[in-house]
């Protein structure tokens, strides 16, 4: 492994959120969007019931870390009389604040009874919601908005998965005018083929991060061998101006389940983040570990950037082929 391998700091409080902190009932909570509003660090945690359904409920936090206050009661529900595509939940928010219209965006996975989907929802404040619905057919997931539009266009990456391809899991770019109508689809991100750590199967984790070098993507690769699949993160990085081209991609994972709570629990060997934050030159990572809980890492941005720079122009077959 490269001198960069210890890029991400685990916090020593971790996990930071389990299902015994939530003041009803659950499963596990995982897999969580974030974002800064008014001055705390917001949490749209993925929480799963005791059927088997998840749901999402927000938790407040003026440090980011602990003494959090989360919702007495769920936040998000599946709506299945009005939105029968969420009859079994509603599943892993990726929150994008919109610079115009000025207001949250939420991007989220769908559980309908044809697989899971792409749906949006907006928000100011995280009390009341207003759903657009589904913007993108089954079996797709992973998905979220660019905060600011390109040449008139809104843009969403999101993960798509052709029934019986067998050409594996990519990250897709999509283009609308108006949220709603989605058009333009084409593949950006490639997962590798063969023995790489993200062979076959990848996904977008947090929405893309705005940076002075490029929108600073993190993604889940997933390695399927003998004991299961692990999950693991790796970096890439996209033009500001242009996010179709591809600056640079990490060879190596950058991120991997180490510790007992992020190798064992509902899905084993699982680091699944789906927010992160940014303040004062660092990058927060809240991520579902094992599916059963949230813990939290940081890095600095100056040193993903750094890290990044260290692979541009290593681009290879497989990341584009």
């Amino acid at each position: 492994m490269t001198e960069f391998a210890e890029l991400f700091n685990r916090h020593p409080h971790n996990p930071i959120l389990t299902a015994r902190d939530l003041p009803y009932p659950a499963n596990t909570v995982f897999n969580a969007g974030a974002t800064i509003i008014d001055g705390e660090t917001l949490l749209l945690m993925r929480v799963e019931d005791r059927r088997g359904h998840s749901h999402l409920t927000a938790a407040r936090s003026s440090d980011g870390v602990g003494d959090w206050r989360i919702d007495a009661q769920p936040t998000f529900t599946g709506d299945p009389d009005r939105y029968p595509e969420e009859i079994w939940g509603v599943e892993d928010p990726r929150i994008t604040w919109l610079e115009e219209p000025k207001h949250y965006a939420i991007a989220y996975t769908a559980f309908s009874v044809g697989g899971p989907l792409v749906s949006l929802a907006t928000t100011t404040d995280f009390r009341k919601f207003q759903r657009l619905g589904p913007v993108m057919p089954p079996d797709d997931k992973d998905a979220a908005l660019f905060p600011v539009q390109f040449n008139g266009r809104w843009a969403m990456l999101h993960r798509p998965v052709p029934a019986a391809s067998g050409t594996g899991a990519h990250i897709w770019l999509s283009w609308s005018p108006d949220l709603k109508h989605w058009g333009d689809h084409h593949i950006l991100l490639r997962a590798r083929r063969g023995g790489w750590w993200d062979a076959n199967k990848i996904g977008l984790s947090p929405p893309p991060l705005r940076t002075e070098e490029g929108w600073l993507i993190l993604y889940h690769g997933v390695r399927v061998n003998a004991s299961g699949a692990i999950y693991r993160l790796g970096l890439a990085l996209l033009d500001l101006d242009m996010p179709t081209k591809i600056i640079s991609r990490s060879d190596e994972w950058v991120f991997e389940p180490e510790r007992d709570y992020e190798l064992f629990g509902d899905v084993d060997k699982v680091v699944f983040p789906c927010g992160w934050t940014q303040l004062d030159g660092e990058v927060r990572i809240y991520y579902g570990a094992a599916d059963s809980r949230i813990a939290l890492a940081s890095a600095k941005v100056a040193d993903l950037l750094e890290y990044m720079k260290a692979t541009a122009g290593r681009m290879r077959r497989d990341d584009i082929a």
